[in-house]
């Protein structure tokens, strides 16, 4: 849940509540029930250190795909000139 800053625009205290992203924002003051207004406040995610962006995507590149040999079709008539035919009977 998301904590939310508000100021009372009677006593001037500031306060935090925890709320839901869809539930209305606060109307009153939680101590004198005078008016209060939504603040703008830092967000507590802070990135340190060399960042993700450096160190987990920028640097990356995508691999190129490996592939296997392919064989051309010159390649192919050239081994199997060279390999010897046998006919699996007697030479005359």
């Amino acid at each position: 849940m998301p904590i939310y800053e508000y100021r009372c625009k009677k006593c001037g205290k500031q306060f935090e509540a925890f709320q839901g992203i869809t539930e209305p924002d606060l109307k009153t003051c939680k101590f004198c029930k005078g008016k209060v207004q939504k603040m703008m406040s830092l967000s507590s995610f802070s990135l340190k250190g060399s960042g993700w962006y450096a160190t987990d995507y920028a640097g990356k590149k995508p691999q190129p795909a490996k592939h296997k040999e392919e064989s051309s079709p010159a390649a192919s008539a050239s081994s199997a000139s060279e390999a010897p035919a046998t006919s699996g009977g007697k030479e005359d």
